[in-house]
């Protein structure tokens, strides 16, 4: 027999000796459950998670309005004679003083008016003279019965006349002086001057009140809103049941954020609020002031401001970081009582202190989880950090 068929007739004992040693691996490896098996599938899933215990607490009321800053201070600068400009006399955007130049008028023509009233005095005060040294002359010829009485009065009245024609060319002169003055435009209060709206060479008119500049106060400025007639009385029946328990000393403090959010370094607190409705929009305004030494607030930007209307009594808010924000709604993760995760939409209010306000969606008791929400799915077994293994 060649060696090809002895090799057929070993490989069916081969086969089988192969066989046998697989099977009995298998029934070893079975014999022996692993560690992993050992452990239930929820000890094995459990992802251990941070959470917030929910409770009720007072919680500053604050309601949320859009403003708009307003200089404390006004100031249009408008020309009070007729006359071609002849120069501005400031830097456009800097702080000036009250009485400061910014503007000259060509005072030609105004010279020559009061030039001209001067010369009108003149001739009164000679004129005047004249009638009382006339008073004087006939004073003893009509006690000698040399002239009529009627005479005498005449030149008393004369006289008087004279008087009186000077008082009014003296009024008329200093008014000169007046218009003269106009021509040099001067800051009416203190603030920081605008653009200018007239240049060198513009007719300005005093008819016309041609504006010429404007000039605002920035320190301190007003920040001032719309509130709804509706949430206004909602805010008073609330101090009135209690649920609202409203500062003893009676000022509300506002704070205020830009429009990327950031808050401002400065409060202010609520100087105006005005007790009618507008017609048009069913709104009530209030004011605010507040402090800007730096001049970071600057009128007419849009800013938001929070106004802290007393404190409410059984609120709900929790950690920034619990809340996920989409598009439309707002949602926080919460441990159910199988210890899973559930998901809870809530609304929020405003947000104080790194905390979001809750106005509904959760209540007292609840466990809101505060870390590993990306990796966290609803049905999701759950160990608080602070819960022992086991427990």
């Amino acid at each position: 027999m060649n060696k090809f068929g002895l090799l057929l007739l070993l490989a069916p004992i081969l086969l089988a000796s192969c066989g046998e040693k697989e099977t009995a691996a298998s029934q070893v490896s079975a014999s022996k459950p692993t560690e992993a098996q050992n452990q239930t599938p929820t000890q094995a899933q459990a992802m251990i998670v941070e959470t917030f215990a929910v409770r009720e607490v007072s919680i500053p009321n604050i309601i949320e309005l859009p403003g708009r800053v307003e200089p404390v201070r006004q100031a249009e600068v408008r020309a009070r004679v007729d006359g071609i400009v002849q120069e501005r006399l400031y830097e456009e955007g800097t702080d000036v003083k009250a009485g400061q130049p910014l503007f000259s008028i060509d005072p030609r023509e105004l010279r020559a008016s009061l030039a001209q009233v001067k010369a009108s005095l003149q001739r009164a005060e000679a004129t005047a003279a004249n009638a009382g040294a006339l008073v004087e002359r006939y004073r003893p010829l009509v006690a000698e019965k040399a002239i009529s009485q009627q005479e005498f009065d005449s030149a008393i009245a004369a006289s008087r006349e004279a008087d009186a024609n000077i008082a009014q060319i003296e009024a008329e002169i200093e008014a000169a002086n007046l218009q003269l003055g106009y021509t040099i435009v001067r800051a009416p209060i203190d603030g920081r001057a605008r653009r200018a709206q007239v240049t060198e060479g513009a007719l300005v008119s005093a008819a016309g009140a041609t504006l010429m500049t404007r000039i605002e106060q920035l320190d301190p400025v007003y920040v001032t809103v719309a509130q709804a007639s509706s949430e206004v009385l909602k805010v008073r029946r609330a101090v009135a049941d209690g649920t609202i328990d409203i500062d003893q000393n009676g000022k509300t403090k506002v704070q205020l954020y830009f429009g990327d959010d950031t808050p401002y370094s400065n409060s202010g607190f609520v100087d105006f609020f005005d007790f009618s409705v507008n017609e048009t929009t069913g709104t009530v305004n209030l004011r605010a002031e507040f402090p800007n030494p730096d001049k970071i607030l600057l009128p007419g930007e849009f800013v938001k401001a929070k106004f802290y209307v007393g404190t409410r009594q059984g609120g709900i808010s929790v950690p920034q970081s619990a809340v996920q924000i989409s598009a439309t709604t707002a949602s926080v993760y919460v441990v159910d009582g199988q210890g899973k995760v559930a998901v809870k939409p809530v609304e929020l209010g405003p947000m104080d202190a790194g905390h979001w306000i809750i106005k509904r969606g959760l209540q007292a008791g609840e466990k809101v989880i505060i870390s590993n929400l990306q990796k966290l799915r609803p049905g999701q077994p759950v160990r608080d950090k602070a819960q022992k293994a086991g427990q």
